[in-house]
């Protein structure tokens, strides 16, 4: 089950401004590393807890529709399923119209419910089926969560004073505490 990012977010939930003032740095001869650091802890953020923060579009990919007739959507907060597509034994797609579908948008994670109808089958046996998703707290900084974005700052600094090597799984390699503390109100429970 593929995720394609297809649009990303126009701007990062904190800037390099912000984390400057966040480590008590005064020159510019780094901004370039925190930029890329910015990035690398917003993505980590998003991976571990599914969330987009910034409005984004993505592509999900299926071969077959799963039994039961919903379709959990990887990706919250949803802000709306743009398009579904199915494609027939040559490649061609045919979008499936909206009210053969309802978009339930209060599940965690969101899902995809059949309208009282039979999806139509893809003809292809692998990426037959494409699912446009709009994701994203909105498309400012200002609408992320702050302890998101203090997480960030967090992630940031850390690795930014950390920039040796590390084995993933030793001590070094790990994420503070205090990161987890601020993410955790945001994981999803699984019952």
């Amino acid at each position: 089950m593929p995720l394609v990012m297809t649009s990303p977010p126009a701007a990062e939930p904190v800037t390099v401004a912000d984390a400057k003032a966040h480590m008590r740095i005064d020159t510019d001869a780094e901004d370039v590393l925190i930029g890329s650091l910015l990035l690398t802890s917003r993505l980590h953020i998003e991976t571990a807890l599914s969330l987009a923060l910034i409005t984004q579009s993505w592509t999900l990919i299926l071969d077959r529709w799963p039994k039961g007739g919903e379709i959990d959507l990887p990706l919250a907060p949803l802000r709306s399923v743009d398009d579904v597509r199915v494609k027939d034994a040559r490649g061609n797609a045919a979008e499936i119209p909206e009210q053969n579908y309802l978009i339930d948008l209060a599940s965690r994670p969101p899902r995809l419910v059949w309208n009282n109808c039979v999806p139509p089958l893809p003809g292809l046996a692998a990426n037959g089926i494409e699912i446009d998703l709009t994701a994203g707290f909105g498309d400012t900084a200002d609408s992320v969560p702050a302890p998101l974005k203090h997480a960030i700052l967090m992630l940031t600094a850390h690795w930014y004073e950390h920039r040796d090597p590390q084995e993933i799984g030793t001590a070094g390699a790990r994420i503070p505490d205090a990161v987890g503390d601020l993410i955790n109100p945001f994981r999803a429970i699984r019952l």
